[in-house]
């Protein structure tokens, strides 16, 4: 076996029925063994039907996945779709454990399941060559409020190896999302799973904007509901209004998609996204907040330019790029059709092979993020 083995497959289905979309995955899949597949699906699909489908077509292969808010296939942005990544068995190892309800997230008990989980993989995966490289892929319900408890854990207990995921997405109904792992969807779930593989992996992150001047403090809070009531001492969503310099405009995804909040930890800005603008005048965020604080609002950057020499970077960390599995923000897809954008985003993602789906949300080591473009890349 060298590490130019059998190529990472990848198929994706716009069948109606869950079963035809399988069917049709499996045939371009063929019949090279496999290691492990990830599946993003549309959340159009009845998830017991595609249960039953995905595991009459996969029987005996370790199968992560969840429900998305758009997928990235070979045109680029797609929805209504089911699509799945291979991972062939002469180069990859992949093994899961799901945490089936994450309201009753239990820290101490994670860090060994972990632990546990890495030394199973570890161990497993040693036939594939002396020099073996890990990256764990977490998935996580989108709608959880969770994820940054739960990212900071798994991480603690991964050690060195680098974690990437995404939040599951449910268009933007914000209704029910879900995992798949272990033959059936969880709500209130999430699944980490360890790949091995002698390939060069590389992790990313990025983002389309950079911080504005003016700043705002959060003066009112719900934490636990991830709400924002006040800002400097103003409802928040008329403040926020203000301060992006559109006082009296409406509020919608559109908007805070072109207009981020924008928060500085641990030296870099990262984006805080908005999922809604409440009948109170508060409003929802993707993330955590509190009382104190500071946000500006984010401006954009120029988005090709900035994918094209992220792709070069990547490119040079690893030389010949088989796939990139990224977990991109579902607000970044709203803001490039608003910018007319989207063909040519979709170009650069067919053009470096970026499969993977758009997220309510990224994980990226031991941070939950928004509104970026991040993933791991796989060489050859």
């Amino acid at each position: 076996m060298t590490l130019l083995a059998s190529r990472i497959g990848f198929a994706a289905s716009h069948a109606a029925s869950p079963a035809a979309a399988m069917d049709e995955i499996m045939e371009q899949l063929g019949e090279a063994p496999l290691a492990g597949m990830m599946l993003f699906c549309s959340h159009r699909f009845d998830r017991d039907a595609l249960a039953r489908a995905i595991n009459r077509r996969s029987e005996g292969v370790s199968v992560i996945g969840c429900t998305s808010s758009g997928e990235l296939t070979n045109r680029g942005y797609d929805e209504d779709s089911l699509s799945a990544i291979a991972f062939p068995e002469d180069g990859f190892h992949l093994a899961s454990h799901c945490f089936q309800d994450v309201d009753r997230f239990d820290p101490v008990a994670a860090r060994d399941a972990v632990r546990n989980l890495v030394a199973t993989a570890t161990r497993d995966s040693r036939a594939l060559g002396d020099e073996i490289h890990q990256v764990a892929l977490f998935l996580v319900d989108g709608l959880s409020h969770r994820e940054e408890l739960l990212t900071m854990t798994i991480q603690d207990a991964l050690g060195d190896i680098p974690l990437i995921g995404g939040s599951s997405g449910d268009g933007l109904a914000f209704r029910e999302t879900s995992i798949f792992e272990g033959g059936r969807f969880h709500a209130h779930g999430a699944v980490v799973a360890i790949l091995s593989t002698p390939r060069p992996l590389h992790v990313f992150k990025a983002q389309h904007y950079r911080p504005g001047a003016a700043k705002m403090v959060v003066t009112g809070a719900i934490p636990q509901d991830r709400v924002v009531t006040e800002i400097n001492a103003e409802p928040a969503s008329s403040e926020y209004l203000r301060m992006a310099g559109h006082a009296g405009e409406a509020l919608g995804v559109e908007f805070f998609a072109a207009h981020p909040p924008m928060v500085r930890a641990g030296g870099d800005y990262h984006v805080r996204s908005i999922q809604s603008a409440n009948a109170d005048g508060s409003l929802t965020f993707y993330c955590a907040i509190d009382e104190g604080i500071v946000l500006t609002v984010g401006e954009p950057v120029d988005r090709i330019a900035g994918m094209d020499a992220l792709f070069t970077d990547i490119a040079d960390q690893l030389g010949e790029v088989d796939r990139i599995i990224a977990f991109d923000c579902v607000l970044n897809r709203i803001d490039a059709e608003q910018r007319q954008i989207s063909r040519a985003v979709s170009e650069l993602y067919r053009r470096h092979r970026v499969i993977g789906f758009n997220t309510y949300g990224e994980q990226y080591h031991a941070l939950h993020v928004n509104q970026t473009f991040s993933g791991l890349a796989i060489g050859t």
